[in-house]
């Protein structure tokens, strides 16, 4: 849809740029500027598709390191209660 927009609009710029003609030399460019403008139309979606796949995967690598840092303070508060008990206990004897 994206790209008949585009075309549909760089052909009729062309066609009501100054004067209306149909001569073939003024069609043809306006044929060729209009499938320049499709082509870079979709190399552009081709690029935003790559990016936002390049996002999902960092947000999911992100997700995973979260989780990974949460469960190594949890470990690690853990681990210090552990510490803390023990000290108390050796304090007591």
């Amino acid at each position: 849809m994206r790209k008949l927009t585009i075309a549909g609009i760089a052909l009729a710029t062309v066609l009501t740029a100054g004067c209306a003609t149909t001569d073939q030399g003024a069609l043809d460019e306006a044929n060729a500027t209009a499938s320049s403008a499709e082509q870079t139309a979709d190399k552009a979606m081709n690029t935003a598709n790559s990016a936002a796949s390049s996002a999902r995967s960092a947000q999911q690598t992100a997700d995973r390191a979260l989780a990974a840092a949460k469960a190594a303070q949890k470990a690690a508060d853990e681990a210090n209660e552990r510490a803390k008990r023990m000290l108390d206990r050796a304090s007591k004897k």
